[in-house]
This record gives structure tokens, C-alpha cells and sequence, in this order.
């Protein structure tokens, strides 16, 4: 079994650091750079990023099988013996951590992958330490290299970043300034601190609702849609998730107070993440003695909230310019669900309704929340909340694959049924392989490419799968014990 999980760690390494090296040729790489200079070797680059990805999607889903055969056999022998519950020491010897760090370490140090968006958080945060507005003035404004490498749809568009991620944007422009890529790093590392936040508060939130912390961490942490697109896009949705995690893990251990101050650093991350308060407030009500819970509960954590959201913007210093910001213009080509409604109505009607149809988004997303209020006993918070939080993602105005880790993250932590485990497994599987390295759309040369490398992946995979099925005396040197 050891020897298994070793393997499969391996194998990650290997799609990690395909995808790194491959993404020197074809990720979302910097202009008027010279060592990047052309994406001169794009092709080549695109064939290893996918044979990369499929290496570390069958090196996840043969870690998975492990960690639930190894949670099964534990369980038996712990019904067998009689003997207590051994969570903690299993913790320690399931090799989570050692996993994430070797499937991590080589997007570290990879060029920005998969989007463009760190190079928007870096020219925001050099507009800040210039003393500009980013939430009336997009990074033309600034000028120079790192604002050059902002797509030019954005180029003239406000922040829609909270005030704590435009704190972190402003401390790394202020260490680094217009150093690039060391830019990249920070911003990679500040991804990995929520990381990092979100794997030990969802194995808090697993203990709490019976479910092995280490299939949660599995599903949370380790899914290779999180690794490439919060780490290799460096995202502030892992700061987001990892602080809207960490509340909810608190909220469980009874701490509701630091529970409401942790989802309100989320929301002003990003402002989806608020709706964990409710969460917080449900949570806080069953702990509470004593009549109307429920209306004690939501005032405490409503209080809480409005007080620390007025102490951390008077620290952040950008004021209140965040709360006109959540209008910020979308791409009118995104493919959300109310996107691609609006232009077929537009078509069909002869005139524009996208705007309109963004209240079709909306309303969805109410009746959700309704049917989840209604079931709110059988569901729980935390689940209730991840439901609600994948339903903003699919009826939302803009998605992008990394936006569903918003929900993914409650859900994996306390969905106890193996069928929706699986769903969501399927689900990241499938959205890992949609979005280029480069960001940008598709071709049918690059839809080639991208096949042959993921071919490519799989048949390694299949060879090292077939080496080790094989007697010990049989296997290649390296191959032995």
C-alpha cells in the first residue's frame, strides 16, 4: 500500500512538472520578455502541458482509490478489534501533506498557466502603491511592462476585488516592485497560503461531519483542477476559499466570532464568499441556549460583519469604491449558462437582452437558496452553502472552471455520499482539460495537439501501471522494492 501511494505521487510529480515545463512554451506567457520571446516552441509546449494533465488527473484518481481503500480497510479492522477511533493517527501517516507539496512544488516556479489574471493583480496593486484608484481606473492608466500584459479587455476596467486581496496586491507591488515574474512567484505563494488554509480547515470540517478527512482533502485540496488553476493561475480564489474554509472550520469548533471576521476577510476577497456568513450565523444557532437562537445568532454575526468590514476597508485605505465595483463589466462572450441564453434570446428577438437575462441567473439562484433554506435541516449549513455557491457559479453572469472550487470546497468536506463525491470528481475531471495553457481560445490544430499530448499522457501512465502489475522479478531495476 505504501509503495502504491509512492507511485502515484510520483506519477503527479511527473504531470506537474510536464505542465510546468510545458508552459515555458505554451502558458500565458509575458510580452517583451525575451526569454518568452515568440512562444517559439508553443506546439511542443502544448503536447507536454496535456500529456502533463493527464498524467496528474490518473496520478489523483489512483491516489483516490487508495486513500478509500486504506479508509475501508482501517474501518474494518477498527469494527474487528472494537477499538476507538484512531482519526488523529491516521492523519498523520495518510501522507496528504507530502502528496500536495510534491504535486505543488513544480507550478511554483511555472509561468502564469491557464489565465492572464496575475498579471491584472500585479498592476493593481503597483497602481495602489502609486497612489491611484484602481476601482475608477483600469492598468492603462499605469503603463509600463506589467500593465502591458493585461489583456486589452481589461485594460480599462476597474478592480472587482475586495479590499483585503487589494491589501495583498499592494504589499507584493510594494516588496517587488515591477519585477515581473518574481511578481508571479509572490502571487503563487499568497495562492498557496490559502491552499494551505483550505487543506487543514476542510479535514476540520470532514471530522465534524463524519467524513475521512483524507477522501475531503482529496477531493478540496489535492483535485488537479484546484492545483493548476489556483496555483498555476495563481487565482485570489484560493485566498477567498481558503479564509471562507477556515470560518466555517472555526464556526464547528465553536469559535463564531472568529468565524465572522474569517468569511468577511473572504468576501472581501471576493464578494460570493459573504454568503458563508449565513452559514456562520446557522451554525452559531446551534450552539446557543435559550429562546429566538436563530435571531441571536444572525444579529451577532451581522454586527460582527458590518464593524469589521468598516475597520478593514478604513485599513485598506482604497474606501468604499469595492461595493460600486461588483458592476464591473463581463466579457460578452463568456459561456455562463445566462451568456449564451442572453445571445440566443438577442438572436431570436433581434436586439440585445443579455442584460436581461442576467435576472434570469439571478432568480434561478434564489430558488435554490429557497429549496435549500426548506431542506436546511436534512442538508446542514456547510452543505446548504456549498449548493448555493455552486448555483451562483452555473446561473452567474461569468464563470470560469476555477470558480467552481467556491463550492466544491464545503461540498467535499461534509458530502458523505459516495455518488455526489463521484459526480464532483467527474465533473473537475472534465473542466481540468477546457481551458488552453494560454488562456486564450481554441483552434482545431490546437484541439490536435492538445489530444495527442493527453494520448500521450495516458499511454505513460498505462506503462507504468502495466510495469508494477508485474512479478518483482520481472520489473526494471527502478520498478523494484
Amino acid at each position: 500500500m505504501l509503495k502504491d501511494h509512492a507511485w502515484s505521487r510520483a506519477v503527479g510529480f511527473a504531470g506537474s512538472a510536464l505542465i510546468a515545463v510545458g508552459g515555458l512554451g505554451a502558458g500565458a506567457l509575458p510580452t517583451g520578455v525575451p526569454f518568452f520571446a515568440g512562444g517559439r516552441h508553443a506546439r511542443l509546449g502544448l503536447v507536454g502541458v496535456y500529456s502533463g494533465l493527464a498524467l496528474l488527473l490518473l496520478a489523483w484518481w489512483w491516489y483516490g482509490r487508495l486513500v478509500r481503500r486504506g479508509a475501508a480497510n482501517k474501518s474494518g479492522a477498527a469494527d474487528r478489534s472494537g477499538a476507538a477511533d484512531r482519526s488523529g493517527a491516521a492523519e498523520k501517516t495518510d501522507g496528504t501533506w507530502q502528496t500536495l507539496a510534491l504535486w505543488v512544488a513544480p507550478l511554483l516556479l511555472a509561468p502564469p498557466m491557464f489565465s492572464r489574471d496575475v498579471y491584472s493583480y500585479l498592476a493593481q496593486g503597483l497602481m495602489i502603491h502609486a497612489g491611484m484608484d484602481v476601482y475608477r481606473h483600469g492598468p492603462a492608466l499605469l503603463g509600463g511592462v506589467i500593465a502591458d500584459q493585461v489583456p486589452a479587455i481589461w485594460q480599462h476596467t476597474p478592480s472587482p476585488y475586495g479590499p483585503v486581496f487589494l491589501i495583498v496586491a499592494k504589499t507584493v507591488a510594494a516588496l517587488l516592485s515591477a519585477h515581473l515574474m518574481l511578481g508571479v512567484v509572490a502571487m503563487r505563494l499568497v495562492a498557496l497560503a490559502g491552499l494551505v488554509l483550505l487543506a487543514g480547515a476542510v479535514r476540520v470540517l470532514a471530522r465534524s461531519a463524519g467524513v475521512n478527512p483524507a477522501a475531503a482533502t482529496w477531493l478540496a485540496v489535492l483535485n488537479p483542477l484546484v492545483l493548476i488553476h489556483l496555483v498555476g493561475g495563481a487565482h485570489n480564489d484560493a485566498l477567498m476559499v481558503g479564509l471562507l474554509a477556515a470560518g466555517l472550520a472555526a464556526a464547528v469548533r465553536h469559535r463564531p466570532v472568529v468565524a465572522t471576521l474569517l468569511v468577511v476577510a473572504a468576501a472581501l476577497v471576493k464578494v460570493p464568499a459573504g454568503l458563508g456568513l449565513i452559514a456562520v450565523a446557522a451554525i452559531w444557532a446551534t450552539q446557543l441556549p435559550g429562546r429566538r437562537p436563530w435571531l441571536r445568532a444572525a444579529g451577532g454575526v451581522g454586527a460582527t460583519a458590518a464593524a469589521a468590514t468598516v475597520a478593514i476597508t478604513a485599513v485598506a485605505g482604497t474606501g468604499y469604491g469595492w461595493v460600486g465595483a461588483l458592476g464591473t463589466p463581463i466579457s460578452a462572450q463568456n459561456w455562463s449558462l445566462t451568456g449564451l441564453l442572453g445571445r440566443w434570446l438577442s438572436d431570436v428577438l433581434g436586439r440585445s437582452v443579455v442584460a436581461d437575462s442576467r435576472w434570469f441567473g439571478m432568480l434561478a439562484v434564489v430558488i435554490v437558496a429557497g429549496v435549500v433554506w426548506t431542506y436546511r435541516a436534512r442538508l446542514g449549513p456547510v452543505y446548504g452553502l456549498g449548493i448555493v455557491l455552486v448555483a451562483v457559479v452555473i446561473f452567474g453572469p461569468a464563470i470560469r472552471p476555477w470558480y467552481v472550487v467556491w463550492g466544491l470546497a464545503p461540498l467535499a468536506a461534509v458530502a458523505a455520499q459516495h455518488r455526489v463525491r463521484s459526480v464532483l470528481a467527474g465533473f473537475c475531471a472534465a473542466l481540468v482539460l477546457v481551458v488552453l495553457p494560454d488562456g486564450f481560445a481554441a483552434d482545431g490544430e490546437r484541439v490536435l495537439l492538445a489530444v495527442l499530448g493527453a494520448l500521450l499522457g495516458i499511454a505513460a501512465f498505462l506503462v507504468v501501471r502495466l510495469i508494477l502489475a508485474l512479478p518483482a522479478t520481472l520489473r526494471p531495476v527502478w520498478a523494484r522494492r
